[in-house]
């Protein structure tokens, strides 16, 4: 094969995947953006009601993180709202703690679950237990190491339910701090919204955070719960979403009001772990969502590989060498300018040249999850929260 044949196949891969790449951040990557500036307008719709809420929290050893968020759970500007912590099996001062707070608060609630209680998913029979737990329709989820950004949360949250709306999707950020792991947290929360929140926009919702969702009463019952999933250590968050998430009964909730922010990892190891936990689900995930949800990644490897094979070859060619790093800047730059635009609409810090690093690395990280971490994953018989 002649090297003008390999230049022009390179070239095809090269526009093909970059054009792959540009759909993906003009279409889905850009709804968080087009959705504020639609709410910023006032052309979205939303329920004036405000139903009885219940929100649930499922905590494991969380004493001190319920001590310092839960109040600020507790003191939304929202009328009737019951909060329900779902104490599972812990063993430091969690239900004390609670206890306190009871004092102060007639809406909070605890149930517990018993420490002995064996099980694969402790969280899926966690919240199991709090929806049961719950005496009202609308149901809204984060975990004990949250807090909502602001005192509306609920309330800029719940307006997205009308009478067609089983599940609203909303953002679940990290705190920002010092350090190349929190920043690598933060990009990643970032993007993986920038996908969700866009494909669900499209009519194509594959998944949300438990961080950060909410859904019908009736709609978890109905559904049998985690029923279909029970053989999956992780998934309370996403499964629901991607098994039965449709265009008309799922709504995105993007704006900072309606934020929370969690503590991120402070090791790479344990963001590692996290990480796999996640990816634990892919597996169990419809056809057309891994499709989607792969497309992204295989095509960024491509550019990525593309780049990098005609920079080598047309060392000595200006013509190659031109078009393969033009392709590259003109990438580079519509990524800094959606994801950092997007960052700015949660008020985070932005990224800059450690997009690229990003942008490389997490796909790989993934990429050895998916593979050999699968291999050291049945191996270590990991215990799942």
């Amino acid at each position: 094969m002649s090297l003008s044949i390999i230049y022009y196949i390179l070239l095809s891969i090269l526009i093909l995947s970059l054009l792959i790449q540009l759909g993906f951040y003009f279409i889905p990557y850009t709804a968080i953006l087009r959705r504020t500036r639609k709410l910023r307008n006032g052309n979205v719709a939303h329920t004036v009601e405000q139903p009885p809420v219940s929100v649930i929290i499922c905590a494991r050893n969380e004493g001190e993180n319920l001590r310092r968020f839960l109040p600020l759970v507790l003191e939304q500007n929202y009328r009737d709202y019951e909060v329900i912590i779902v104490n599972d099996g812990s063993c430091d001062d969690t239900e004390n703690i609670i206890k306190d707070l009871q004092k102060v608060y007639n809406n909070l609630y605890i149930t517990n679950i018993p420490q002995e209680t064996r099980i694969i998913s402790h969280k899926k029979l966690a919240i199991t237990v709090g929806v049961k737990a719950a005496k009202n329709e609308i149901l809204l989820f984060t975990d004990a190491d949250c807090r909502p950004l602001t005192p509306d949360w609920i309330s800029t949250m719940v307006r997205n339910f009308d009478e067609n709306t089983e599940f609203v999707l909303g953002h679940g950020g990290y705190y920002r701090e010092n350090g190349f792991v929190s920043k690598m947290v933060s990009y990643d929360t970032l993007t993986i919204a920038m996908q969700y929140m866009g494909f669900a926009l499209l009519g194509h919702p594959y998944m949300g955070v438990g961080r950060n969702m909410a859904y019908r009463r009736s709609t978890f019952f109905r559904l049998k719960g985690f029923a279909g999933f029970l053989h999956v250590a992780s998934g309370d968050d996403d499964l629901l979403i991607n098994a039965f998430g449709k265009k008309h009964n799922t709504r995105i909730e993007p704006s900072c009001e309606a934020e929370t922010l969690s503590l991120p990892k402070t090791t790479f190891r344990d963001w590692y772990y996290q990480k796999l936990r996640h990816l634990s689900t892919v597996d169990v995930y419809k056809s057309g969502s891994k499709l989607w949800v792969g497309l992204e990644p295989f095509s960024r490897g491509l550019f990525y590989l593309t780049t990098l094979l005609l920079i080598i070859l047309g060392y000595n060619n200006p013509i190659l060498l031109a078009i393969a790093i033009g392709a590259f800047l003109f990438r580079f730059l519509i990524q800094l300018i959606i994801i950092n635009s997007t960052a700015k609409v949660y008020k985070d810090k932005g990224f800059g040249l450690s997009i690229i690093l990003f942008d490389i690395l997490l796909p790989l990280i993934t990429l050895y999850i998916l593979t050999i971490g699968k291999i050291f994953r049945r191996k270590a018989k990991f215990i799942w929260k």
